[in-house]
């Protein structure tokens, strides 16, 4: 039997199948609604923190949608292998292209060409840092298909034949790809609209402006001999701009110089006074 093309009804989209589901356990779908999926040899490692807070919620009410794609199901043999030993020799073992292939199909099955519409990535510690501005940029998007490595990666002829780009959480090595997707899809799934409850929130995070956040204070008012700064108490709204944007720059400028240098080469050149 063939599956129906599905239906749009309003803001939730439905798909019509002639296999019967567990309505009960499967969320409503908003129309067009962002989409993550995630090729893995552990999908049960999904939603994983992903389906708690502001996120789970956005996924229960159907904003964002998350497919885990079992690797091993596209295997070679009986044991559905999905690796080999490297070519020239060395420790440890590649997924595998041909099969790697086969998953991203399915995984990109209905999805648009365009890699500006819905990058595929595979999560690598040599790939670029993930940042503030990647996860705007794939927010923007349709969705995002990612490919969580093990063992010592994947072979470089699928990354080169489907122009996957390499992202990397930080400079350091992880057992697998899994946490990495799960933070990067948290950072990307929060700028969603409607995901975050105030919008504003988002734009006075850090690495919102390129800078870091300034610090954050609420009752009581004394705790331990500390006091809140005066100046959040004062009302005056400019004044609290101004101390919060100089504690924001004194930060990044102590933590994160590149962060500072890069703020300040972007400023406008004062005017010179005639």
């Amino acid at each position: 039997m063939t599956e129906v093309k599905g239906k749009s009804h309003g803001r939730l989209s439905v798909q019509v199948s002639l296999k019967p589901r567990d309505l009960m356990a499967e969320p409503p779908r908003v129309k067009n609604a962002w989409r993550a999926r995630i090729v893995t040899l552990f999908p049960e490692a999904f939603p994983g923190t992903l389906g708690l807070s502001i996120t789970g919620k956005a996924l229960d009410q159907g904003l964002w949608a998350l497919d885990a794609i079992p690797l091993r199901q596209f295997g070679e043999g009986k044991h559905r292998n999905v690796d080999d030993t490297p070519a020239g020799g060395g420790a440890g073992m590649v997924l595998r292209a041909d099969v790697v292939a086969r998953a991203l199909g399915e995984a990109c099955h209905g999805l648009p060409m365009d890699r500006e519409k819905c990058p595929i990535i595979y999560l690598s510690p040599r790939g670029k840092r993930f940042d503030q501005a990647m996860a705007r940029k794939w927010a923007a998007a349709e969705g995002v298909v990612m490919i969580c490595g093990r063992f010592e990666g994947v072979d470089q002829r699928v990354l080169d034949r489907y122009q996957i780009e390499e992202v990397s959480l930080g400079d350091f090595v992880m057992t697998g790809g899994e946490i990495a997707a799960q933070a990067m899809i948290d950072a990307t799934v929060r700028l969603l609209p409607g995901v975050l409850g105030n919008a504003a929130s988002a734009d006075e995070e850090s690495f919102s402006d390129g800078l870091l956040e300034h610090p954050q204070y609420t009752r009581p008012q004394t705790w331990e001999g500390l006091e809140i700064p005066a100046v959040l108490n004062s009302g005056n709204h400019g004044e609290v701009e101004k101390w919060r944007r100089v504690q924001s720059l004194e930060i990044t400028k102590a933590r994160r110089p590149e962060l500072h240098e890069a703020w300040m080469a972007r400023q406008p050149a004062p005017k010179k006074k005639r």
